[in-house]
């Protein structure tokens, strides 16, 4: 395997950052999870704007042009000989002191690619569903953080993950400081009530996923479904027709239970299991070629 560092191709006990690195202290830092299918990498303009507009937020200037990072993307799948895999795109704020000054950075950001296969959830979960617990650890409010900042501090995310964990499941459901559902720890979620689709708004905490936007595309366009963004409890949760998680990594999942209680009878829905179809047919016949 070889994996992108700050301009050159290296060998995975060769990609190392200091210990002064403002990402390895404090976490100050940006990334973005992507996926290549059928020698396509899906979104990659998306993802990439998103990186940006993440780097914006903190006042982190990317050492690199777009043009450059789309580039080192496809040079870095072409290296591994990879045509599906999973992207993993980091951005630190470079080699500082022990201080939070970021102006003590005095070296550029360190880039690093990894590119890599992933299986986030075993294929068994895709055929009966998702069970899930709400985790008792809060999402961070958006007006303390900004959830489309994809930072490298997910601490809060991983508290909610070792909840699901400890009850013996893989995902949990995290609300906002109001109780309303947000996202889970490491997907957006949708519910189908009444023939509508909703998500929960970025307003609410929830990172605007961009496998979350394709698939609220889908719904609109091909299955000609109503769609809106919307605050929801665990209340519409526990009684939704259909309920669905989304991200880069996981795709499109079916929940069929959230804290001991079935959704509708407990196996997924017609329209999530359309969705599943409709989006891996989306994902596998467009994108950025690597070549």
């Amino acid at each position: 395997m070889k994996i992108y560092l700050n301009g050159k191709l290296v060998l995975p006990q060769e990609a190392k950052l200091s210990v002064f690195d403002h990402g390895v202290l404090y976490g100050d830092g940006i990334f973005e999870g992507i996926r290549a299918y059928n020698s396509r990498v899906f979104r990659l303009t998306e993802h990439i704007d998103r990186l940006w507009d993440s780097a914006k937020a903190i006042n982190l200037t990317i050492p690199i042009t777009k043009k450059e990072m789309e580039k080192a993307v496809i040079e870095t799948l072409l290296a591994n000989n990879l045509k599906d895999a999973y992207i993993r795109l980091i951005v630190t704020r470079g080699v500082g002191d022990l201080g939070l000054d970021p102006r003590k950075c005095t070296e550029p950001p360190s880039i690093v690619i990894i590119t890599d296969n992933i299986v986030l959830y075993p294929e068994e979960f895709y055929d009966k569903g998702l069970e899930v617990i709400t985790a008792s650890t809060r999402r961070v409010s958006p007006d303390c953080l900004s959830p489309n900042i994809k930072s490298l501090n997910y601490l809060n995310n991983i508290l909610a993950k070792m909840e699901a964990v400890k009850a013996g499941l893989v995902e949990a459901i995290m609300l906002n400081a109001q109780g309303y559902v947000v996202e889970c720890t490491g997907d957006n979620i949708f519910i189908v009530k009444k023939g509508i689709l909703q998500t929960p708004p970025v307003s609410a905490g929830a990172l605007e996923g961009i496998t979350r936007n394709a698939v609220m595309e889908l719904a609109k366009n091909k299955l000609k479904l109503p769609v809106k963004e919307a605050l929801f409890t665990m209340y519409d949760v526990y009684t939704a027709e259909e309920c669905f998680l989304t991200g880069t990594a996981a795709e499109v999942i079916p929940m069929v239970c959230a804290d001991s209680r079935l959704i509708a009878d407990g196996k997924p829905g017609k329209i999530t299991l359309t969705l599943i179809d409709e989006f891996k047919s989306l994902a596998r016949s467009s994108g950025t070629p690597i070549k």
